[in-house]
């Protein structure tokens, strides 16, 4: 199960560059979360959530490469 999510961690960070804004990120945080819960069977909704945060709040974090354009 964890296989799955971590091969697709890659993916996930590649995508993360190339989003321009908080919400662009937020959704695919989202998306991003949802499955990788799913896919290692936990709840995609809680996965959605956690990783929408993630996604959205990653520049007040000060995360390096997640800045606005």
């Amino acid at each position: 199960m964890y296989v799955k999510a971590i091969l697709l961690l890659p993916v996930l960070f590649g995508l993360g560059g190339c989003l321009g804004n908080d919400t662009e990120r937020g959704v695919a945080g989202a998306a991003g979360g949802a499955v990788i819960s799913g896919a290692t069977g936990g709840s995609p909704v809680t996965g959605a959530v956690i990783g929408g945060a993630a996604g959205y709040f990653c520049r007040d974090l000060n995360v390096p490469f997640c800045r606005n354009e």
